[in-house]
């Protein structure tokens, strides 16, 4: 499995935001966000190959609990399984951030404490970037209804717990993200239906004011709403910068 970087850090997004934890980067994507803030993992993908004991190696000596398995996209490597099923045997709690495009069938049950699942709106389509010439796959491939639905419905009993993240950058994309989500929901029983608070709001951009723009009048929406606001406060403590 190619990994880009391990690092201990607190976690910048999400409903554990702050939480200290273990980061285990993977290196490579399926998609190519235009937006995207880790090119070295999905761009130009960077990294070695290691194994799940050299992984773990690099996870024991920080002595922390939360782990989150992020990318790139890491349910494109099989060598995830056995690492989670390592990692929950040393009581980890793990977070697998994924663009809800990919699933494992082998995952255990319980295995994954919470999915952070980001479904990729059209704001992230490479229309210009590169010359545009990974638009047409990434358009294709950034919704796949059959992977969102068993995300959705727990993963097979896989996940325990479940967060929707949005990237937004304007007021048009929270249509967008409706019109998803409505489809989504209708072709879910009621048990497994999103929620407004599973729903979370994050801003686009990779500096300081342009996320403080667009969370002040995320904010509004959330309070309409009922969704929840994701910061990303890594940017905020030390910037764009790898490692973090």
């Amino acid at each position: 499995m190619r990994i880009a970087e391990i690092f201990y850090s607190v976690q910048g997004e999400g409903s554990l935001v702050g939480v200290p934890s273990v980061f285990v980067r993977t290196s490579g994507c399926n998609l190519r966000c235009t937006w995207c803030d880790t090119p070295y993992a999905s761009w130009a993908p960077e990294g070695r190959d290691l194994s799940p004991p050299q992984i773990l190696e690099q996870i024991t000596p920080h002595k922390c609990r939360y782990i989150v398995l992020t990318g790139g996209e890491p349910m494109m490597f099989r060598e995830l399984v056995p690492l989670i099923e390592a990692l929950k045997q040393q009581n980890h709690h793990i977070t697998v951030e994924t663009a809800g495009t990919l699933w494992l069938d082998d995952l255990p049950s319980g295995s994954i404490d919470l999915a952070s699942i980001s479904p990729k709106l059209s704001n992230s389509t490479p229309l210009e970037r590169d010359g545009g010439r990974f638009a047409q796959m990434h358009e294709r491939q950034r919704i796949n209804w059959d992977i969102l639905k068993t995300f959705a419905t727990g993963g097979h009993g896989a996940i325990l717990d479940r967060q929707w993240k949005f990237v937004i950058s304007t007021r048009e994309d929270l249509t967008e993200m409706q019109d998803l989500l409505d489809q989504l929901n209708a072709a879910l029983e009621p048990a497994h239906k999103i929620q407004p608070h599973h729903i979370l709001l994050m801003p686009e951009g990779i500096d300081v004011p342009t996320l403080t723009d667009r969370a002040r009048w995320l904010a509004e929406i959330c309070k309409q709403k009922g969704y929840r606001l994701s910061p990303r406060l890594h940017v905020y403590l030390y910037g764009n910068t790898k490692g973090t």
